[in-house]
């Protein structure tokens, strides 16, 4: 999973899928991306045609909310995070809590984020 790069489409699908889809079709953007997904296993498609995120679709987006929060707090100090990704950086020790509120990046958060970057997230 850490070499799978995906596009921002394909990350739209899969917050897509995560939120429900409504009706019987899927959009034009779950439909162009479905057999990735699926060949990665991030998602599965049952016999009926529906479409649902499996545990590695799950972590892999919970992983993409972990480093966008990391992006947010480096651009701007102070910035809020999901409850969720907010305690998980914080055990890791990427973030620490901001005297007026929100968050800011450790020692430990700035480099892991350089190395994000420069793997090419």
């Amino acid at each position: 999973m850490k070499n799978d790069k995906f596009t921002q489409d394909e990350y739209d699908a899969l917050y897509e899928i995560q939120r429900g889809l409504k009706g019987d079709r899927v959009s034009a953007c779950v439909g162009r991306n479905s057999k990735r997904l699926s060949g990665l296993k991030l998602i599965s498609i049952a016999r009926n045609g529906r479409i649902a995120l499996t545990d590695k679709g799950e972590q892999t987006l919970f992983l993409h909310r972990c480093v966008l929060g990391l992006r947010a707090v480096a651009a701007q100090p102070g910035s809020a995070l999901d409850a969720d990704v907010a305690l998980f950086l914080g055990k890791k020790s990427h973030v620490a809590a901001h005297d007026a509120g929100g968050y800011a990046l450790t020692d430990k958060g700035r480099e892991s984020l350089a190395d994000i970057t420069s793997q090419g997230w």
